[in-house]
């Protein structure tokens, strides 16, 4: 049965083909999705691809999910976001990140170091351009500019981040905290930081959205769709460094994340054993069309206010329709 709540979509990084990205926005549109988000890792640029799907679609919002806030100034980021707010029709929202050291200093040449000050100077910054206001510096004597563009303060501000440090100042500053690899059970207590944080900033905003990216594989058959998300778990524990594991032991998770890590020596084992089966439950959305159903309202109860799918890569448009159908 449809459902009227809000809903998201995206693609796993990994995923580059130009044509499935757009594939799958088009078919989000249709399928009555609230938003398609994609993510910036060492691919795409995402506001380029962005700027073509909004030219593709006319309803479904359209979101970065997430930029870097080492890769472009904040004055590139406010540009960009006025730029892809005029070009959707006001449909865009701006998530930014902390990045990875890796990806920050490896793909970019930039230091990657106090990331929470940078994270929250850009928030300021950004918004300040986006409201028609002289950006605040912070680094040079030199005359503040403006953007030459209408003001576009609509424009949603997003967070991504996992530390207690960052869910506060997404509490704070932004319209919305972007959780991934955050486990469900946890987000009441991603809820009390992100209210820390509005008090911190004197409680006039809105509390912040939770727009969790969920990692979602649904297949007809059961054990093929846990084997997927298996996958998903397995990997963001291995392969993209001590983030993920650190986060979800200190959330008390050690436990589980130990023994995934133990099951995954071989390279591709993409295993989660037994003694880790919670992890599946806390992490993701798969099993059958029903089963996921059920896991994706599980997610809701627990506070997910928008719930972005994040569909597998190397899927073929049968799959990722399927997926689309099952859960619209």
């Amino acid at each position: 049965m449809a459902s009227s709540a809000p809903l998201g979509v995206a693609l796993m990084p990994l995923e580059t083909r130009r044509d499935t990205l757009l594939h799958l926005a088009l078919e989000a549109e249709r399928a009555g999705f609230d938003e398609y988000s994609l993510p910036e890792t060492w691919a795409h640029d995402v506001t380029v691809m962005l700027a073509e799907i909004a030219a593709k679609t006319s309803r479904i919002r359209l979101a970065s999910g997430v930029l870097g806030v080492w890769s472009r100034s904040a004055g590139a980021l406010a540009m960009a976001a006025a730029t892809l707010h005029i070009a959707s029709g006001g449909r865009f929202s701006l998530g930014l990140g902390a990045s990875t050291p890796q990806l920050t200093e490896g793909l970019h040449d930039v230091p990657y170091r106090a990331p929470i000050e940078r994270m929250r100077r850009v928030l300021t910054q950004v918004r300040a351009l986006l409201r028609g206001e002289r950006v605040p510096l912070a680094e040079t004597g030199a005359r503040a500019l403006k953007l030459n563009l209408p003001p576009a303060p609509e424009v949603p501000l997003n967070l991504a981040g996992l530390n207690p440090a960052t869910v506060r100042l997404a509490g704070e500053l932004a319209d919305g905290w972007l959780p991934f690899m955050y486990p469900r059970s946890r987000l009441g207590q991603g809820r009390a930081l992100l209210e820390e944080g509005r008090a911190r900033g004197g409680g006039a905003r809105p509390v912040a959205t939770i727009a969790a990216a969920i990692p979602t594989v649904v297949a007809r058959d059961g054990a093929e769709a846990r084997k997927g998300a298996a996958w998903f778990v397995s990997f963001y524990l291995t392969s993209m460094g001590p983030l993920y594991p650190k986060t979800l032991s200190q959330l008390g998770f050690e436990k589980e994340v130990q023994a995934v890590l133990a099951a995954n020596t071989t390279r591709g084992s993409a295993m989660v054993p037994p003694d880790a089966e919670v992890l599946l439950e806390e992490l993701t959305v798969y099993g059958t069309p029903d089963e996921a159903r059920a896991r994706l309202a599980r997610w809701r109860a627990d506070g997910a206010e928008l719930p972005v799918l994040l569909l597998p890569p190397e899927q073929s448009a049968a799959q990722l329709d399927f997926a689309l159908a099952s859960l619209r």
